[in-house]
């Protein structure tokens, strides 16, 4: 998770809590859930396209 101890993560819940409240906080972990597997799917689609590049072009020479 980076550089983010307990006490920021507590502190970043209360303030989701204070500002969307506690009925909305499921829709935004599965609105989040969704983003971040569609970045990952669209980052292992890039990486996937630009090794076959690179492999087409060491192919040719």
């Amino acid at each position: 998770m980076g550089n983010l101890g307990l006490t920021e993560m507590i502190l970043i819940g209360i303030a989701l809590l204070i500002f969307f409240g506690p009925s909305r906080l499921p829709e935004l972990g599965k609105s989040l859930g969704k983003g971040i597997q569609e970045f990952k799917k669209a980052s292992r689609e890039l990486t996937d396209s630009v090794k076959e590049s690179v492999n087409e072009d060491g192919e040719k020479k």
